[in-house]
């Protein structure tokens, strides 16, 4: 039997995160092999993950991260089952981690089969399923490229945003840290009109048909007033339309203008709990 020290349990701890408990126990069960108790505990890992597989995971902190040339970005949602775990600071802290890395991915399946300490994503995050007893998953993963990149996490890391510029000029740092802001308080469905589903809109004129209908408004006339109920629509929903919510007197579009008059934004990535 071997003698399994404090050291050898804190080593394993840091290699793996899991509880001091956990590690003592792994390391026992092992007889001392490091690379057995690892593998134990990944196991352990895989069959909490699949006792939650049905749970679902709708906490957690989602995290937006810009590169220093601010020309690309990305957002991601590490989940979790409680705001408790949520917000713990070990798990803030492997959130960020994973953003970073998530910086040279253009996809989620690329990312989740990296390597991250010596293991891939995906295996990560089954490991910190059986370290915190919750499953724990990528739910979102949004890039978002530009010729000037900002970003914005709302307070808790409950939702966070990216917003592209069509150009890096003078005050294009604080307007797309306004304009990201703007879209994580209002949550537009698309950029402008052109980003609109063509069947979300045909299903909004109808329904502003049979509320016009219902208003014993004549057939001939509801043509002409649902789309000015569109455009409404668009002004409510669109990102460079909605008014701006620093200063209503305009909207998205003259806002980012005021700043430089040929200055117009161009994308945006939105991911949000829940």
């Amino acid at each position: 039997m071997a003698t399994i020290t404090a050291a050898d349990v804190n080593k394993l701890r840091t290699i793996t995160g899991a509880g001091m408990m956990d590690c003592k126990k792994a390391l026992v069960e092992a007889d001392g092999d490091f690379d057995l108790a690892i593998e134990n505990l990944r196991k352990k890992g895989q069959k909490v993950a699949a006792n939650r597989s049905d749970r679902e995971s709708t906490e957690g902190a989602v995290i937006a991260v810009v590169n220093d040339a601010k020309t690309s970005g990305v957002v991601i949602s590490l989940n979790c089952e409680t705001d408790f775990v949520g917000k713990n600071e070990s798990f803030v802290k492997l959130a960020q981690e994973l953003a970073a890395l998530a910086l040279n991915f253009d996809s989620k399946d690329a990312f989740l089969a990296t390597d991250f300490h010596g293991i891939t994503v995906a295996e990560k995050l089954i490991e910190q399923t059986g370290v915190i007893g919750e499953k724990i998953e990528i739910s979102s993963f949004e890039r978002l490229e530009g010729a000037f990149i900002g970003s914005y996490i709302h307070a808790g890391n409950k939702i966070a945003t990216l917003v592209s510029l069509s150009a890096n000029v003078a005050g294009a740092e604080e307007a797309a840290r306004n304009v990201a802001m703007q879209a994580a308080a209002m949550n537009p469905i698309a950029l402008n009109e052109a980003g609109v589903d063509a069947a979300v809109i045909e299903k909004e004129i109808e329904i502003a048909k049979e509320q016009l209908r219902a208003e014993g408004k004549p057939e001939a006339m509801l043509e002409n007033i649902s789309k000015g109920k569109i455009q409404r629509f668009y002004k409510d929903n669109t990102l460079v339309n909605q008014d701006y919510i620093k200063d209503g007197s305009m909207n998205v579009a003259a806002y980012v203008k005021s700043v430089d008059a040929n200055l117009t934004v161009t994308g945006f990535k939105r991911a949000a709990l829940g």
